[in-house]
C-alpha cells in the first residue's frame, strides 16, 4: 500500500505526538478532535514540541514549518475518506472508542486500515462495531512517541493478513519504528508487564519501604530504567496507568492486577503526573522535574 496521508484521530498526548512524528517523516497530517478550540490547542502544543527541539538545535526554523504545514486541522469525519490510514487515540473507554470506529466505518473506503492505539482494550470488540472487522488492528504507539522506537502491532481475532503486513510494513519502513506482533491480550506485553512493575513500586512505597527518590533511584541507577518506575506513572498519567491496571484486572481477574490504593487516591485528587504539574514528582510546564 502507498501510504501519504494519515488520519489522527483524538488530539491528547498521544495524539499530539503521533501526528508530529508522521509529519517528521513526510506525511500528510488530518489530526480530528471534537471541537475546532481543542484542535487549535493540540495544534499548538505540537509547535510548542518543536520550538523545545528548535531551542536544542535539534531541528531548524525551516523545518519546523515544514512539519506544521503538514498537519491539516479537521473537525469533521467525512473529511478522513480521502486518507491511506487512521489511527485513532482517544481516551481508553471503549464506548467511546466503537463509536468512532463506526463512524469511520461509514465515511473510510472499505480497504482503508482503521488501527487503534488502545494500550489494553479489545481489538476484537472494536472491530465488532464495523463493517469490515478485518481491516481493524492495534497499533499502539509508546510515550513519548519521537523517542521509542517500538510499536506493538496488535491482531484481532478478525484482523486480516494483508491488514497485518500492511501495518508491518508503514511501522517497519516508513515509521522506521520496530513493530512486534502480538495476538490480542489485556495489556499486550509493554501495558501488561509495565503496569505491575509501576503498582509493585506504589505497593512498595505504600508500605514505607523507601522513598518515591529512593525506589526510582535503586531501578534507574541499579537496572539502568531511564526513569523509575513513579516517574514513568507520572510521565504516562497517573490516570491512565489506573486505567490500564483497572481494564486488566477485571479481564484476568488476578488480584495482582487491583491498583494500589495510593493512585486512586491521587487520581482522585486530581494528581496526575506531569500532565497537572505534580504526581509523585513535581513538573515544570515544559515536563521537566522541579
Amino acid at each position: 500500500m502507498n501510504f501519504k496521508k494519515i488520519g489522527v484521530i483524538g488530539g491528547g498526548t498521544m495524539g499530539q505526538g503521533i501526528a508530529e512524528m508522521l509529519a517528521a517523516k513526510g506525511l500528510d497530517v488530518m489530526l480530528v478532535e471534537k471541537t475546532a478550540e481543542r484542535l487549535d490547542y493540540s495544534y499548538a502544543m505540537i509547535e510548542t514540541s518543536l520550538d523545545k527541539q528548535l531551542e536544542k538545535w535539534a531541528i531548524t526554523q525551516a523545518e519546523k514549518k515544514l512539519i506544521l504545514s503538514r498537519i491539516q486541522k479537521v473537525t469533521h469525519f467525512a473529511e478522513l475518506s480521502s486518507c491511506d490510514m487512521v489511527i485513532e487515540t482517544i481516551t481508553e473507554d471503549l464506548e467511546a472508542k466503537q463509536k468512532v470506529f463506526n463512524q469511520l466505518d461509514q465515511v473510510c473506503p472499505s480497504h482503508i486500515i482503521l488501527a487503534s492505539n488502545t494500550s489494553t482494550l479489545s481489538l476484537t470488540e472494536l472491530a465488532s462495531s464495523t463493517m469490515y472487522p478485518e481491516r481493524v488492528i492495534g497499533m499502539h504507539f509508546i510515550h513519548p512517541v519521537a523517542k521509542v522506537d517500538l510499536v506493538e502491532i496488535v491482531r484481532g481475532l478478525k484482523t486480516s493478513d494483508s491488514t497485518f503486513e500492511d501495518t508491518k510494513a508503514f511501522v517497519d519502513e516508513i515509521v522506521e519504528k520496530k513493530g512486534v506482533m502480538i495476538y490480542e491480550s489485556p495489556g499486550f506485553v509493554s501495558s501488561r508487564l509495565i503496569c505491575l512493575f509501576i503498582n509493585e513500586a506504589m505497593h512498595v512505597l505504600q508500605e514505607g519501604v523507601a522513598s518515591p527518590e529512593d525506589i526510582d533511584d535503586a531501578m534507574r541507577i541499579g537496572y539502568q530504567f531511564q526513569h523509575g518506575p513513579l516517574e514513568m506513572a507520572d510521565r504516562f498519567g497517573l490516570d491512565s496507568v489506573l486505567a490500564a491496571l483497572e481494564n486488566m484486572f477485571r479481564e484476568y481477574g488476578e488480584l495482582k492486577y487491583r491498583p494500589s490504593t495510593i493512585l486512586k487516591k491521587m487520581v482522585r485528587a486530581g494528581q496526575l503526573g506531569m500532565k497537572s504539574g505534580e504526581g509523585f514528582f513535581k513538573y515544570d510546564k515544559d515536563g521537566d522535574r522541579v
